[in-house]
């Protein structure tokens, strides 16, 4: 099992990125915004305490969505590996996955960050607001208070991962696929010494 968690601040690619590898690769999506519409659509237990934690206007605890990614785990264990978008966002999170991984005799095995520089980032994301129909996106002000809250809540997850050395930094400047190419050239790399 190869399980690779994609990386970078909002803006960087990440989304584009993992349909992409998911498509190469055969690995099976992990995005928690996904698993928590899943399962609150099925009314499962840990759905409904969600929806009911939603409800109230407050965020999901890591203990409930790492409820679900080890439901999610369970449910896919012929799987080849994973690709976690978007998880872990804090240095909690990330420790509670590295616990759940070991439990089910797994690791993470590799962590790419993609590096882009902030004025990019806010130039994409305010195009992509002309296209998402997202108007929060258009507002440069929240773009850049979006990068604040990333550099100072989910960028301590990068350094938990790079002082167990599996933290690469990709630069996602350029063509999609060049940038694809960059990502395939070190995940092959890492397959090929890491046993399946």
């Amino acid at each position: 099992m190869f399980n690779l968690i994609l990386f970078g601040p909002p803006g960087s690619g990440k989304g584009t990125q993992s349909e992409k590898l998911i498509e190469k690769y055969g690995l099976v999506h992990l995005s928690t915004g996904n698993l928590l519409r899943e399962e609150i659509a099925n009314n499962t237990p840990l759905g409904l305490e969600a929806r009911n934690i939603m409800d109230k206007g407050h965020l999901v605890p890591d203990e409930v969505v790492i409820g679900m990614i080890d439901n999610s785990l369970e449910h896919h264990k012929e799987a080849p590996g994973f690709l976690f978008d978007g998880f872990p966002r804090t240095l909690a999170q990330a420790e509670a996955l590295d616990k759940l991984l070991l439990l089910k005799n797994a690791e993470t095995d590799l962590v790419i960050i993609l590096d882009v520089n902030e004025e990019e980032l806010i130039k994409r994301l305010v195009n992509r607001a002309k296209t998402s129909g997202r108007s929060d996106d258009a507002d440069e002000n929240v773009q850049r208070k979006r990068q604040e809250v990333y550099k100072r809540d989910t960028f301590p997850v990068a350094t938990h991962y790079q002082k167990m050395k599996k933290l690469v930094h990709v630069d996602g400047m350029g063509e999609i696929d060049q940038i694809f190419q960059r990502l395939c050239s070190i995940i092959d790399k890492k397959r090929k010494s890491t046993p399946q």
